[in-house]
C-alpha cells in the first residue's frame, strides 16, 4: 500500500489563505455536510468517489476531508492508486477550527 500525504488542519488552513491551488474534497454524508463544510470544499460522498472522479483533473492537487480522516483516507488511497494526487485531513472536522459554510 502507497503511502497517503496526509496534511494538518492547520496547514490546510495556510495553504487555503495563500490560495496554493488546492481543490478540497469533503467525501462525507449529505446530512453530515448540511451541518457545515469547509468553505470551497466540493461534496462527493464517499460511495460516488468511482464515478465522480471521472470529472476530476488530475493536474490538481487534492485534499479529502470526512469527519474523523478514515473515510477520506480511504478515498485518497483509491483516487491515488488512480493516478490523482492527493493529501488526507488528519483528524477531518473533528479536529478542522477553520470557518466552515452550511
Amino acid at each position: 500500500m502507497e503511502n497517503i500525504n496526509e496534511i494538518t488542519p492547520n496547514k490546510l488552513q495556510e495553504l487555503k489563505e495563500t490560495n496554493q491551488g488546492i481543490e478540497i474534497i469533503d467525501v462525507r454524508e449529505d446530512e453530515e455536510v448540511a451541518q457545515g463544510m469547509i468553505e470551497g470544499a466540493k461534496h462527493i460522498r464517499l460511495d460516488k468517489i468511482p464515478e465522480e472522479m471521472k470529472d476530476l483533473d488530475k493536474s490538481k492537487h487534492y485534499v479529502l476531508v470526512c469527519r474523523s480522516g478514515r473515510r477520506s483516507m480511504n478515498a485518497a488511497l483509491y483516487l491515488n492508486e488512480n493516478g490523482y494526487k492527493v493529501s488526507n485531513l488528519v483528524g477531518g472536522m473533528l479536529d478542522w477550527d477553520g470557518e466552515i459554510i452550511i
